[in-house]
């Protein structure tokens, strides 16, 4: 692939156009069947028992009372649980985390499986799960990240971020005549997407069937035939729907391999569904940091250095760590830039990739520090950013592959009103009395590219079948992935059946990191350009062509036509072309992945810019996020109605994380006290008031053929400072805690 855009790619009708959700019918109408919608014949129902302490032991269950409960069948223990040939202390992909399936009596954390109940009826297992009632021998909970003991993170792989460091750190402090030292906390979060985890597992002899939601389906059939012993084809997973993933679905998780472990032991289809309060536990989660910035600037307000230092969270026997001090290194230039990750054992459940990882995080903390030194430098923070602005990536001086930030943060505020924004905090109020406050942030997201692979299929009819294991959680794929595929055949996106979710189809690469469109869309438009090669062979050696002789001529795929590059007047029907070729189906498959040379010679991000509003009751201290926009240039937009969701979702999302998520830990028995939508809070209608996203044009020549870069992730990174920051503006108080209380104001 070279490294930059193939200008002959023509992209047509379909993409660029708003078109609505292909599965959205289907979704509304309840016509989508998702996992736990399915309860096959003779099914045996499965519910696991979490332990209610957070570190100790397991020292007896009322194995015989769940026994004797009519409907129980079975019932799981460390002591009678079948061998499991895959470690559950080993990592089988890259992804991978150490597991719970009942391979002893320790408990590392609240939530844990600590046995499992197989019953004919979910309400017979669910008694039985009551009846085995466990006892505990506890042991003093560690679930204070603020009382740990801290280590440096050893960089290797995923799960353990790498520091950097450029230029000359102790210079850039002693340079600096202003300089700001502060500290930023975030709470731990936890995945809650509307569908919780869940999972059908049968067997066929050594043959392994699971409807379950994944964002990776080959990856996930590597793991699982890890586990069993059995060779990698042998597993097929089915993962039409999913209801929302976040990263927690990327991996599989203790609960599902034990519900396959039953389904083997006793021949029968198992399902497990979790329930809310399960998702607190095994999921994953984002890890709790405290993060320190120095930033100094000299007499020019010019950022002398950016000095980062993260702690966070992990579990006590595993490494995740959330790589928030990563979010300073790609975005303000500044003469030393420093970053450090440092981790903390806890008692928990082993953090892992949630929506954003990393940028989320370090940018709430990055961006009101920023504030902070443009209030230091007696300048406007937009002001500030743009003296600070890079023009290459800081540090390793790459060029970007293209950045149109600064038009973010122009067509951005000047849809927001920014520039009647007073200088100094609490100078605004509304007709009610209110005070109002105005904040911005930067946000910046990487774009990786993972490897797919994709089948097409043009059938004489000259409609046509695209093949490829691509998923979708919510954010469009099926559509977006549609019309990519569509334009590279030239055909309306009606006459494109397209096939996802399953295990036999080609490799569509995870869906993650933003980079599900780029990558599984490459790989389409590949497959999709290798049937119009054939075709054209096809034609060109074809005296009854009108496209006959062309030779080495390109061919052009139009409305159903193949044309010859340059000459409309030479065109011949994809039916024409292959009824005279016996009328056989022609098929091109494709695949695409970003060369190494290429990442390394680019800086690859999303970019954006938030612009918040905040109205604060100067009594109770209640705060209402009244308007965010957020301009956001990211690569080529395929569908704006689905990009605008996804940004619009992130936008809401960072009114989550400045505001309302938060878990809270019981300091005697480390359980997490609102594991449930009642104590877990996340915002409502009334919490959504006025959002605007706007599109910036984007042409990038480097990051993929198809200029495509990512959205999903990108529109919470930025948020949460501008929030942290108009809330500042309004009250003149600094609040470096997220989620910001209305408790931490009444102090302030």
């Amino acid at each position: 692939m070279p490294d930059t855009l193939d200008r002959t790619i023509r992209f047509g009708s379909n993409s660029g156009q708003p078109m609505t959700r292909r599965d959205g019918i289907a979704k509304v109408t309840g016509a989508a069947t998702f996992t736990a919608d399915n309860t096959p014949d003779n099914v045996l129902h499965a519910v696991y028992v979490p332990a209610t302490i957070a570190r100790g032991r397991v020292t007896s269950l009322d194995v015989a009372a769940a026994e004797a409960h009519p409907g129980v069948t079975h019932v799981l223990t460390p002591a009678n649980r079948p061998h499991l040939h895959g470690d559950p202390e080993a990592k089988p992909t890259m992804f991978s985390f150490r597991i719970e399936v009942l391979q002893d009596d320790t408990v590392r954390y609240a939530g844990q499986p600590v046995a499992m109940v197989l019953g004919e009826t979910l309400e017979a297992a669910t008694e039985g799960a009551r009846l085995l009632a466990p006892t505990y021998e506890m042991a003093p909970p560690r679930v204070d990240l603020d009382r740990a003991e801290p280590y440096d993170v050893e960089p290797g792989g995923f799960g353990r971020p790498t520091g950097a460091s450029h230029g000359d750190i102790d210079a850039g402090h002693r340079a600096a005549v202003k300089s700001v030292d502060v500290t930023y906390s975030t709470a731990p979060q936890y995945h809650n997407a509307m569908e919780t985890h869940a999972i059908v597992a049968a067997w066929d002899g050594d043959k392994l069937h699971l409807d379950v939601p994944t964002q990776a389906l080959s990856m996930s059939c590597a793991a699982y035939a890890s586990f069993f012993d059995i060779p990698v084809e042998n597993v097929t997973i089915n993962s039409p729907y999913l209801g929302g993933g976040f990263g927690s679905k990327a991996v599989p998780i203790g609960p599902n391999i034990l519900a396959i472990l039953a389904a083997r032991m006793t021949g029968r289809p198992v399902k497990l569904m979790l329930t809310r309060q399960q998702m607190f536990g095994p999921t994953g989660h984002r890890g709790a940091t405290r993060q320190r910035l120095r930033l100094g600037i000299d007499e020019d307000a010019s950022l002398t250095v950016i000095d980062h230092d993260s702690l966070s969270e992990t579990s006590s026997f595993d490494d995740f760590h959330e790589p928030a001090a990563g979010a300073s290194q790609g975005l303000y230039a500044a003469g030393a830039l420093r970053s450090v990750h440092r981790g903390a054992r806890l008692d928990i459940g082993t953090p892992g990739a949630m929506r954003a990882p990393g940028e989320a995080s370090g940018s709430a903390a990055l961006e009101c520090a920023m504030d902070e030194m443009a209030e230091a430098a007696g300048m406007d923070p937009l002001e500030f950013r743009l003296k600070n602005y890079a023009e290459t990536e800081p540090g390793t001086g790459r060029p970007y592959s293209s950045k149109a930030l600064r038009d973010c943060y122009l067509q951005g505020a000047e849809r927001f009103g920014w520039a009647g924004r007073p200088l100094a905090p609490r100078q605004m109020r509304d007709e009610n009395g209110l005070l109002t406050g105005w904040g911005m942030g930067t946000a910046l997201f990487p774009c990786p590219m993972f490897m797919a692979e994709a089948r097409a299929t043009l059938r004489a009819d000259g409609s046509a079948l695209f093949e490829t294991s691509a998923v979708d959680m919510g954010q469009g794929a099926l559509t977006a992935l549609a019309q990519i595929a569509a334009d590279s055949l030239g055909l309306p996106v009606d006459n494109v059946e397209f096939r996802a979710g399953h295990s036999s189809l080609p490799d569509g690469g995870v869906a993650g990191g933003s980079g599900h469109t780029a990558t599984a869309g490459g790989a389409l438009h590949a497959a999709g350009s290798d049937v119009i090669r054939q075709l054209g062979e096809m034609a060109a050696a074809d005296p009854a062509s009108p496209l006959h002789g062309a030779g080495n001529a390109s061919f052009v795929a139009r409305h159903g036509r193949l044309y010859v590059d340059g000459d409309d007047s030479r065109s011949e029907p994809f039916a024409d072309i292959l009824s005279r070729a016996g009328g056989a189906d022609l098929v091109g498959s494709g695949s695409a992945s970003r060369p190494p040379e290429t990442a390394a010679q680019y800086a690859m991000y999303s970019h954006g810019a938030v612009f918040a509003e905040v109205k604060v009751d100067p009594d109770l201290c209640q705060v209402q996020v009244t308007r965010l926009v957020g301009a956001f240039a990211a690569g080529r937009i395929i569908n704006p109605k689905l990009a605008d969701s996804q940004l619009l979702g992130g936008l809401i999302w960072g009114i989550s994380f400045a505001l309302h998520e938060e878990a809270h830990h019981d300091p005697v028995t480390g359980r997490i006290v609102n594991a449930d939508f009642a104590g877990y809070h996340v915002p409502v209608n009334a919490d959504v008031r006025g959002l605007e996203v706007l599109t910036v044009h984007e042409d990038d020549p480097h990051v993929n053929l198809l200029g495509i870069k990512g959205v999903g992730e990108i529109g919470i990174v930025g948020t949460v400072g501008a929030i942290g920051n108009a809330i500042w503006h309004a009250t003149g108080h600094r609040i470096r805690r997220f989620p910001i209380r209305i408790e931490d104001l009444l102090k302030a």
